[in-house]
C-alpha cells in the first residue's frame, strides 16, 4: 500500500480527482497546511503539491520515494542544501495551450494595435491607422520544450517563421531553424531579424540573465520581448534601460526575479511594458491530476515515470 500526501492550496480538488481515478493500493491524505503535513509526514512514500509548500515538509518526509510537483518549475526543491534521495517529476504537457493563449493574445494585440485603438476611442478620435499582421513575422523561442513546441505550432497557424534556441534538442518540427548554446556564438544569427522574442526557458545556471544587454542590443528596435517563463532569465535593469531608451518596441512580462514585484521596482515606471503578475498559465487541478494518475500507474507497472527532473540540470 502506497501512502500519498497531497499538500496544496487546492488539496480538496486534487483529493477528489485522484479518488475518482480509483487507483489501487493507494491511501490518500490531503491538507493545505504545511505544519499539519510536517507533523505526520514520516509515513508517506509519495507526495503531490506545490514545490513552495513541499519544500517546507521535505525534511520530515523520511520515507519519500517520489514527489510529483504541480508546477512546471520546481526551483524551490532544487536548492543544493535540500535532499535529493527521491524521484522528482514536474507537470509537463498541460501548459502549452494556456501559454499559447497568453503569448498570442499579446502578439495579436500588438499587431492589431488594440491598445492604441482603445485610446483613440476614449479620445473620440477616428483612428484609421492600418494594423499589422503576424503572417510573415519571425518569432524567436528561448527554450523549445513542450511549451515552446506548442508556441511554435501556434505560430505556424499564423504563418510565422520560428527560430528556436535550445541546449541541444531539435524535437519540434514547427521550428524552422535551431540555434544551440552558448548564446555568445549564435546571438547575431538568432536575434538580429526577430520581430518577437519569447522566453520559456527553465531557470538554470546556464539560463540566468540570458536576456542581457548584449542580447537586447542584438534585437532590432521594432522587436517585442515576452517572458511567461522564468524571471531569472532576464537582466531586469538591462531590459528597463532598453525600453526606456527606445531600443526595444515593447515587452510583456509575467514573471520576475522577486515576486510580488516590489512597489519601488523600475518596471512599474518603464514605458512600453505590460506586467501580468504571474498569471500566464496557472496550474489547474483538472489538468495536473491526470499527470499524477498516469505516473502512479507507471510506478505500479515498474515503468519509468514521465517528466522526471534532473537535479543537476534543473529541469
Amino acid at each position: 500500500m502506497h501512502k500519498l500526501l497531497i499538500l496544496s492550496r487546492h488539496a480538496r480538488d486534487y483529493h477528489e480527482l485522484i479518488d475518482a481515478a480509483a487507483l489501487p493500493d493507494l491511501d490518500v491524505t490531503s491538507t493545505t497546511d504545511a505544519a499539519d503535513a510536517a507533523a505526520r509526514a514520516g509515513g508517506y512514500d509519495l507526495a503531490l503539491g506545490e514545490p513552495s509548500l513541499l519544500r517546507l515538509v521535505l525534511p520530515a518526509l523520511t520515507s519519500l520515494r517520489w514527489l510529483q510537483a504541480t508546477w512546471a518549475g520546481v526551483e524551490p526543491l532544487l536548492d543544493p542544501a535540500l535532499r535529493r534521495d527521491y524521484i522528482l517529476t514536474n507537470a509537463r504537457g498541460v501548459f502549452g495551450g494556456l501559454m499559447s493563449e497568453y503569448v498570442f493574445a499579446y502578439l495579436l494585440a500588438h499587431e492589431r494595435r488594440i491598445f492604441e485603438k482603445q485610446v483613440s476611442q476614449a479620445d473620440g478620435r477616428w483612428d484609421a491607422t492600418h494594423p499589422g499582421t503576424l503572417r510573415g513575422k519571425q518569432m524567436g523561442l528561448l527554450g523549445v520544450g513542450t511549451i515552446g513546441a506548442a508556441l511554435a505550432k501556434t505560430a505556424k497557424h499564423f504563418g510565422m517563421r520560428v527560430k528556436g534556441y535550445t541546449r541541444a534538442s531539435e524535437d519540434s518540427p514547427d521550428v524552422d531553424a535551431y540555434f544551440h548554446s552558448p548564446m555568445a556564438k549564435v546571438r547575431t544569427a538568432f536575434a538580429a531579424d526577430l520581430d518577437y522574442l519569447v522566453s520559456v526557458m527553465p531557470a538554470t545556471t546556464e539560463s540566468r540573465h540570458l536576456v542581457d544587454a548584449v542580447l537586447l542590443r542584438a534585437l532590432p528596435p521594432h522587436a517585442v520581448f515576452v517572458n511567461p517563463g522564468r524571471g531569472g532569465v532576464v537582466d531586469e535593469p538591462a531590459l528597463a534601460a532598453a525600453l526606456a531608451e527606445g531600443r526595444l518596441a515593447g515587452a510583456v512580462l509575467d514573471v520576475f526575479q522577486e515576486e510580488p514585484l516590489p512597489r519601488d521596482h523600475v518596471f512599474w515606471r518603464t514605458p512600453n511594458l505590460l506586467i501580468t503578475s504571474h498569471t500566464a498559465a496557472l496550474s489547474v487541478p483538472a489538468d495536473i491530476a491526470p499527470v499524477f494518475v498516469e505516473n502512479y500507474r507507471r510506478l505500479l507497472r515498474g515503468e519509468p515515470l514521465q517528466y522526471r527532473v534532473s537535479f543537476e540540470l534543473g529541469y
